[in-house]
């Protein structure tokens, strides 16, 4: 028998030669400025329509804030919604912001033959361990120093982010300019439109507490929480505790610190309270808290309303979730809706598992600087703040706090963004 050696085998046992030296190979990322706002000069975004058949230009109405009537519960109410001027809005050079993102970008664009109206049933979870559970009678902005405070990771951007036309589309529906910025059908624009605006207003008011709340509006749910004696509400009702007269109680909310007495003040408290325990049970689980057959046609509205949209609360909602799934990352919003019906909102639109409520914030009374304010307090001075918006008030306000601002025109901006954020550039 032949003896095995060495030399039989020698291919296969070959020392390994030294290992050569890995070298990394950056990613191209050519990126047309996709509207990152700074503080120096002006430039227009580029032309990102061509994708979807989109024109280059808006044609809204001046900026301003109109009226328009529904109907809910056989009452005949007025809201107030705000109109947004696109093609006056500018943007600043994104060169200040190199450490943050690289400027060479190109994006696989989906087109509309992507569209999965199935993409939108499951809402996207959220968890933010460093942010314990607020008690009842504090508010989450009273604790400062090291829970909130930022400063440890320079690079990792908290996003404030608009509501209205930049993460959902509803009342450009309405008013027809969506439709004809896009090329969509006006009358199932304005007809979905509708609809949505029926579901809000019918949520705000049957079950988060509209009619007794319209006229004490709030900037933030815990700001009237220092009046709740804790009580338990498990048998509380509601409709039986004199909390405001048939004359109605209007007079007692004139302004933030005019308030009516002790009494009245615990009964309002109560009903935030409330909102805020209903907002944390079913905000996963809207259908549950719609019931059928609601919960039906509120699926089927969100369908139809993907479809038209080409998506946009899908890629909104991405890159959300990029935000949210970095340590010591939260997505926070200042709208200009009043603060229940951006709650209802927020829940329709299945945004609930993207913005716990203590990091929903109404500009109504106060305007959008006033909460920026209040958000850089609570989470620190030296975090790190990207604006995403499509108004001027937001861009106004993040250019003087020295905020990246990162303007949403289009889907494509917010496909722009998830990229950015995917690539950590962001």
């Amino acid at each position: 028998m032949a003896a095995y050696g060495q030399t039989q085998y020698s291919p296969a046992l070959q020392p390994a030669g030294p290992y050569t030296p890995y070298t990394h190979h950056t990613q191209g990322y050519s990126m047309t400025p996709y509207n990152i706002k700074t503080e120096d000069g002006l430039s227009h975004s580029p032309g990102q329509s061509s994708l979807l058949g989109y024109t280059s230009n808006f044609s809204g109405t001046p900026p301003a804030q109109t009226l328009y009537s529904y109907s809910t519960h056989g009452q005949c109410h007025n809201r107030l919604a705000k109109s947004h001027d696109f093609s006056t809005y500018s943007s600043y050079s994104q060169s200040q912001y190199s450490p943050y993102y690289n400027t060479h970008y190109n994006s696989p664009y989906i087109t509309t033959s992507n569209i999965t109206p199935s993409a939108i049933t499951t809402a996207i979870p959220y968890q933010h361990t460093d942010h314990p559970a607020v008690s009842t009678n504090h508010s989450p902005e009273s604790h400062t120093g090291e829970l909130y405070d930022h400063h440890y990771f320079p690079l990792a951007p908290d996003g404030i982010w608009d509501l209205d036309e930049t993460i959902i589309i509803f009342h450009s529906l309405l008013t027809g300019t969506f439709s004809t910025r896009f090329g969509k059908d006006s009358g199932k624009a304005v007809s979905l439109g509708l609809w949505m605006e029926e579901m809000i207003f019918n949520l705000a008011d049957s079950r988060l507490f509209f009619n007794d709340l319209e006229e004490c509006d709030q900037v933030h749910i815990d700001d009237v929480a220092s009046d709740d004696n804790g009580q338990d509400l498990s048998t509380y009702n509601f409709g039986t505790d004199g909390f405001q007269s048939p004359a109605g109680g209007g007079t007692l909310c004139l302004g933030s610190g005019v308030h009516g007495g002790v009494d009245w003040m615990r009964k309002l408290a109560f009903r935030y309270r409330r909102v805020k325990e209903i907002y944390n049970t079913y905000k996963n689980n809207v259908g549950g808290l719609l019931g059928s057959p609601k919960r039906e046609e509120w699926l089927q509205l969100r369908r139809e309303m993907e479809v038209l949209t080409d998506l946009w609360l899908t890629q909104a909602l991405k890159a959300l979730a990029l935000i949210n799934s970095r340590p010591n990352c939260v997505n926070v919003m200042v709208t200009t809706t009043q603060l229940i019906p951006a709650l209802s909102k927020v829940l329709l639109y299945g945004l609930g598992g993207a913005f716990p409520i203590e990091n929903i914030y109404s500009a109504t009374k106060t305007g959008k600087e006033s909460c920026f304010e209040r958000v850089t307090q609570r989470f620190g001075r030296r975090a790190v703040y990207v604006v995403v918006g499509d108004g001027v008030e937001e861009e106004t306000v993040a250019k003087k706090k020295n905020m990246p601002f990162w303007r949403v025109t289009c889907r494509a901006d917010l496909e722009a963004l998830s990229h950015a954020l995917e690539l950590d550039y962001l």
